[in-house]
């Protein structure tokens, strides 16, 4: 067969940036200026970064998303479309396309405010995804536009509970896994018995809950941090590719932590990556 016939197919839906970083030395405290910042316009936004990282770890990937009407658009559909994402459920929705305004540290630290804006404008009803297909989505959509889409697909369902915030019924129940970080694990009590949740732990590694019980886990290993803004959405397209064809929970934890990994040891949001296979299995146990 095929590589490119036998690679997962994935839809992605989520929200897509531009992401104006700032890195400086250190991050300014509460009514403190920092001089001497450099300045980079990078494509971003969780939805596209996921996108992205899955069709360069081998995935064939959909996106589902908006750009606005403003001249960032063209660019950020070009950004997803060069990385070999299909883009043709992208829309267009009048006025800017979502912007983060992002600054980096030297140890690789962020602190984000995200302005959603055409993200905010996803028509649900214009939403399309075939019977079957797998998704992987993010909550920086509105959840009608997420409830649009596993309506219509039987296949496997990823969400990255990002940012932490109230979601409705129909997706917690819906889900075939959740992807979040140990703080928003805290602040999202209903994952407790969901079906199976994937909680990052930065450096420490991952763990993975099924009803609340850890049944794998994996350590992470040290890395030079460049920028961890895309690290937790490469780790969330390789968990969900690796889970998707059939890898053990365990392997594909720990290659999901490998991708992490390499992630943050890369200056973009959305870093270059090889395929999920060429990243060895680190430390993994089973529980």
């Amino acid at each position: 067969m095929d590589p490119v016939e036998s690679a997962p197919e994935l839809v992605v839906v989520g929200a897509i940036n531009v992401d104006l970083i700032a890195r400086v030395a250190r991050a300014p405290g509460r009514g403190e200026t920092v001089a001497d910042g450099e300045l980079t316009r990078q494509p971003g936004g969780k939805g596209a970064n996921q996108a992205v990282a899955a069709a360069r770890l081998g995935a064939r990937v959909r996106m589902i998303g908006a750009v606005g009407t403003d001249a960032l658009g063209e660019y950020l559909r070009d950004a997803v479309s060069s990385a070999g994402v299909d883009v043709a459920g992208i829309q267009t929705a009048d006025g800017d396309s979502g912007t983060a305004l992002i600054v980096v540290d030297d140890d690789g630290e962020n602190s984000i405010v995200v302005c959603p804006e055409a993200n905010l404008r996803i028509d649900p009803d214009c939403v399309s995804v075939a019977a079957g297909s797998a998704i992987l989505a993010q909550l920086e959509v509105a959840d009608a536009v997420v409830e649009s889409a596993i309506a219509q697909t039987s296949g496997f369902v990823a969400i990255n509970a990002a940012p932490a915030r109230p979601f409705s019924a129909s997706i917690l129940e819906r889900a075939d896994l959740f992807i979040v970080n140990e703080h928003e694990y805290e602040l999202l009590p209903a994952l407790r018995d969901a079906r199976l949740v994937a909680v990052t732990l930065g450096a420490d590694g991952a763990r993975l809950l099924r009803r609340g019980t850890i049944i794998a886990s994996a350590s992470s290993r040290p890395a030079r941090v460049r920028n961890s803004v895309g690290a937790g959405d490469a780790f969330s397209a390789a968990l969900t590719l690796g889970l998707l064809r059939g890898d053990e929970p365990a392997v594909a934890l720990a290659r999901a932590c490998e991708v992490g990994a390499a992630a943050v040891e890369d200056d973009r949001s959305q870093p270059a990556l090889s395929a999920l296979d060429e990243y060895a299995v680190g430390t993994h146990e089973n529980r």
